[in-house]
């Protein structure tokens, strides 16, 4: 997937103090001594970006709830300008020095100098856009969500055992069909179609009562192509690997190990799932079902 309540968050930054390196007089044969930073470096004293001492993130306009928040990343609000800040605080930057630049998403990933230090816009990592861009570590793994329309038994599931009778549909040879197998076990062999659009037609004109794909197109098929519907809620993750989102960098940047540490960092100590459950649950209106 690649690609909508109002509600603003900013992240406080936290300080990060640097030892001091104390630098003895050099006689002019003797070399001076390295001050490289080491691997583990990563702070903005040493981090070279953009602007030196402050952070360039990017993200596409207009920018879509629950990813982000009335369009307004700087408000750090939403999913994504949430795990920003967050990002941005790991490395040591206070959110007066985090500037936001719009790119469209695909200048993005495409080859060449980019104008900011990571661009963040749901960004699915894969092997061909490897070769054009880096990505950070994962800092989201795709979800599958079930949609159907307002007034219907199946917009009314609070569980998967109220969804097990009603006919579900998804796209062949998906992530989405193997959820409905494998976590929704439905009483009736689920329709397949072979693009969302048809999948979409279907849910219109009454042939599935509800249609599972990927969360980030629930969210906005729901909101902006299908009048009337909603997201009843997100699906546990199928067997296979899961689609994933990174921060997209600049081909061979020399920022990439830092970032991935500080989202790396984010995923083991629970900020990650905590903004998640708050944005794309909460907020959204996506619940998880079991």
């Amino acid at each position: 997937m690649d690609r909508p309540r109002p509600m603003t968050a900013t992240l406080g930054a936290v300080a990060i103090l640097l030892a001091g390196t104390g630098l003895g007089a050099c006689s002019p044969q003797e070399e001076p001594p390295d001050i490289t930073p080491s691997a583990g470096a990563c702070n903005p004293q040493w981090l070279d970006t953009l602007v030196p001492g402050a952070l360039t993130i990017g993200t596409d306009q207009p920018a879509y709830p629950p990813w982000f928040v009335d369009d307004s990343p700087e408000s750090g609000g939403g999913f994504e300008g949430a795990v920003a800040y967050a990002v941005a605080s790991r490395l040591g930057y206070e959110p007066d020095e985090v500037t936001w630049v719009r790119v469209p998403f695909n200048n993005a990933i495409a080859p060449g100098p980019k104008e900011f230090d990571f661009d963040i816009n749901q960004f699915s990592i894969t092997e061909e856009r490897r070769a054009a861009v880096d990505f950070s570590s994962p800092y989201y793994d795709v979800t599958q969500a079930v949609i159907a329309l307002d007034g219907t038994p199946a917009a009314e599931a609070t569980s998967l055992a109220e969804l097990t009778a009603v006919k579900l549909g998804a796209q062949v040879g998906t992530t989405s069909y193997r959820a409905i197998t494998e976590i929704i076990g439905p009483d009736t062999e689920p329709a397949v179609f072979n693009n969302n659009d048809d999948a979409k037609a279907a849910l219109g004109n009454g042939t599935i009562d509800a249609l599972v794909l990927d969360l980030p197109t629930a969210f906005y098929m729901t909101a902006a192509e299908i009048d009337g519907a909603r997201v009843v809620g997100q699906l546990g993750q199928p067997s296979g690997e899961p689609e994933q989102f990174g921060l997209v960098l600049d081909k061979g940047s020399t920022l990439t190990e830092c970032v991935s540490s500080a989202v790396d960092t984010l995923r083991a100590d629970g900020t990650l799932a905590a903004l998640e459950a708050q944005w794309l649950a909460e907020v959204a209106g996506a619940p998880v079902l079991t």
